[in-house]
C-alpha cells in the first residue's frame, strides 16, 4: 500500500538530519495519523497510477560527522526497529508488507496489495557524508532523492521555511513545537513546495547560544571590533555582524571549531551538540586550565533541521503524511537537546544582566525586521512566527505593533 510504503520513507527520511539530533534513544514512536491523512492514505492506495510512481531505488542522503561507524548514527538508525508495528498496522489496511535490512546502509520494502493485485518494491540506500556542503550540493545535482540538513542551507530550496531561524523569531522550545506542528497542517502544503523541492519534516536541533572565549565579551556594546565566527554560506550572519560593529570571519562546520579554539575567532554562535564534538571548551579555558570564556545563556535563534526530497521522485501525496508523522515525534528530539544542554559542565555556562535582556530583543527583533525587508526572510513566515510569539506571551510590546 502506497500510504505505508510513504510513512515507511518518511521514518528512513528521519535519520538524515544531522545525526546528533536523532542519537536519542528511539522509544515508540507515534503513528497515529489524523483522519484526513488516513483518508488521504486510502484514495492513494487504491489508485493503480500512484502504484506505477513508487520508485524502485531511493537514496537517502545522511550526514553524520563521524561517519557510519559512529555510536550517534547506531543510535539514530535504532528507529529502523519499530518497523515491525508498520508492518501491522499495515496489515489492517489489507497491505502485505515486508522490510528487510540487508547492510546498514540499506532497506528493502515489498508490498502486495491483494485488493487491487498491485505489488511494489523499493530498494532504499542510506549514503553517509561527514561534510553537509557536500551533501547538499549531491542533493541539488539529484545524487540524493531525500536529504537532511540544516535549515540555514535549506533557506536556498525553501525559503519560507528556512526562515524559521531568523534571528529571536522563536524564542524557546515550546514555541518551536507549536510552529513545527502547525506548519504540518493540509493548510499549508503548498507552502512547503518550491518547484521540485518539497520539505517534508522539520526537526529541533537546540537553541543558538553565543560563545565567547573571554566572559568580558558579555554586551553587544563589548562585541565591536571583535573577531565572529559566521557560515560561509548564510549571508544573514554576516550581516548581523557588521550591524554590531563586529568583523565576520568565514567558517564551515569543518573550521569553525578550529577556529574558535585556536583564538581566531573570539566569538561564535551554536547550539550545544557542537560543544562536546568541536571541543569547544579549548577555546573557553586558558593555558592553565581556567575557564574565562563561556556560553552565554540567552538563545539567539532555534536550529532546526530540514528533511528535504525531489518531488519527482516520489508518489504524489508523500510530502503532507510525512510532515504530519514527524511533526509527531518532537519529544524524542526535544528530550535528547536538553540532555545534551545539561551535559556541558555548569561551569561553561553564564547568563547576562537580566536587565539587559529586553535591549536584546529589542535588537535582534529590529534586525529581523530590516533584514525582512531586505529579502532574508520569508515575509509570510515572520507573520506566523510573531503570531505563536504573541499567542504564548500576549502581553509582549510587540504584540500592539504591526511592523512585522
Amino acid at each position: 500500500m502506497l500510504g505505508f510504503k510513504i510513512i515507511s520513507i518518511s521514518l528512513c527520511t528521519a535519520l538524515f538530519v544531522p545525526q546528533q539530533i536523532l542519537a536519542a534513544p528511539a522509544s515508540k514512536l507515534d503513528l497515529a495519523l489524523s483522519e484526513h491523512s488516513k483518508n488521504k492514505i486510502k484514495v492513494l492506495m487504491n489508485d493503480p497510477k500512484v502504484w506505477k510512481q513508487i520508485p524502485k531505488t531511493v537514496t537517502l542522503c545522511v550526514y553524520s560527522p563521524d561517519g557510519a561507524n559512529s555510536e550517534a548514527f547506531e543510535q539514530a538508525t535504532s528507529y529502523i526497529s519499530e518497523m515491525p508495528r508498520i508492518t501491522q498496522i499495515a496489515k489492517e489496511f489489507g497491505v502485505n508488507m515486508k522490510m528487510t535490512r540487508p547492510t546498514k546502509l540499506s532497506m528493502q520494502i515489498d508490498l502486495d496489495y491483494p485488493k487491487l493485485k498491485q505489488k511494489a518494491s523499493t530498494d532504499i540506500q542510506l549514503k553517509v557524508y561527514t561534510d553537509e556542503r557536500v551533501l547538499t550540493e549531491d542533493f541539488r545535482s539529484k545524487r540524493c532523492d531525500g536529504a537532511g540538513i540544516s535549515n540555514i542551507r535549506a533557506r536556498q530550496f525553501n525559503p519560507f521555511v528556512g526562515s524559521i531561524d531568523a534571528i529571536g523569531a522563536v524564542q524557546n522550545y515550546k514555541q518551536l513545537t507549536s510552529v513545527i506542528q502547525l506548519l504540518a497542517r493540509p493548510e499549508y502544503d503548498a507552502k512547503m513546495v518550491n518547484k521540485d523541492y518539497e520539505i517534508v519534516g522539520i526537526v529541533p536541533l537546540g537553541a543558538a547560544y553565543i560563545m565567547v572565549n573571554d566572559r568580558k565579551i558579555d554586551t553587544l556594546a563589548k562585541a565591536a571590533g571583535k573577531k565572529v565566527a559566521v557560515m560561509n554560506f548564510d549571508a544573514t550572519q554576516k550581516k548581523l555582524v557588521q550591524n554590531v560593529g563586529a568583523q565576520p570571519v568565514s567558517v564551515d562546520l569543518l573550521t569553525v571549531g578550529g577556529k574558535f579554539n585556536n583564538k581566531e575567532v573570539d566569538i561564535m554562535a551554536g547550539p550545544a551538540l557542537l560543544f562536546k564534538p568541536l571541543e569547544l571548551r579549548k577555546g573557553m579555558t586558558d593555558k592553565n586550565g581556567n575557564v574565562v570564556g563561556g556560553i552565554i545563556k540567552f538563545p539567539l535563534i532555534q536550529v532546526t533541521g530540514t528533511l528535504i526530497m525531489h518531488r519527482n521522485k516520489f508518489p504524489a501525496g508523500l510530502g503532507p503524511i510525512a510532515r504530519e508523522m514527524i511533526s509527531k515525534q518532537l519529544s524524542p528530539a526535544f528530550q535528547f537537546v536538553d540532555k545534551l544542554e545539561k551535559e556541558v559542565p555548569e561551569k561553561y555556562w553564564f547568563d547576562i544582566r537580566e536587565a539587559d535582556k529586553p535591549g536584546y530583543i529589542k535588537i535582534m527583533r529590529e534586525a529581523r525586521i530590516a533584514m525582512t525587508k531586505e529579502g532574508y526572510y520569508d515575509p509570510a513566515m515572520m507573520k506566523i512566527l510573531k503570531k505563536v510569539r504573541c499567542g504564548q506571551n500576549p502581553s509582549s510590546f510587540e504584540c500592539a505593533l504591526n511592523d512585522e
